[in-house]
């Protein structure tokens, strides 16, 4: 569903920065079918239960022609990361993501550099803020609109 979310919101990312771990390799795998253009994968043993400063340092060393980055790791990290890098955007997707970062959310952080070393915490805006729990309500809602 998620991937299938990726593909249609035109998101698909240049470069996946994936945790080794099983259970992410797992997700990564049920969302890349989905997208119409295959991206470079990276499996990095170093995003395991990586802390905020540890991922925000890997990210920086994304190089410039990079245009779209997805990390796929664990929490508590990556909603630590996630919240640091947002000094704005959707305030509602804000408070759900200070909430709860549930597995195979989607956190869509845009930057106005266009070069990876550039980006420190509160330099992102928050986009959106996608759950898989919150894409299937939005369907059932949309179903039950086309039926009614």
């Amino acid at each position: 569903m998620m991937g299938a979310y990726l593909a249609a919101e035109g998101l698909v990312p240049d470069l996946v920065l994936c945790s080794t771990a099983t259970r992410t390799r797992a997700t990564l795998d049920l969302v890349l079918p989905a997208l119409a253009v295959r991206p470079a994968v990276d499996f990095e043993s170093d995003l395991y239960l990586a802390e905020a400063d540890v991922l925000l340092a890997r990210l920086q060393r994304v190089p410039s022609n990079v245009r779209r980055v997805m990390m796929v790791g664990h929490n508590p990290g990556f909603q630590d990361f996630a919240i640091d890098l947002c000094g704005g955007g959707n305030m509602v997707a804000r408070a759900l993501l200070e909430q709860k970062f549930p597995t195979a959310a989607l956190a869509v952080i845009s930057f106005r550099s266009t070069v990876w070393a550039d980006v420190a915490p509160g330099a992102g805006h928050l986009d959106r803020f996608v759950t898989p729990r919150g894409l299937a309500a939005e369907r059932a809602q949309q179903g039950e609109n086309r039926a009614g």
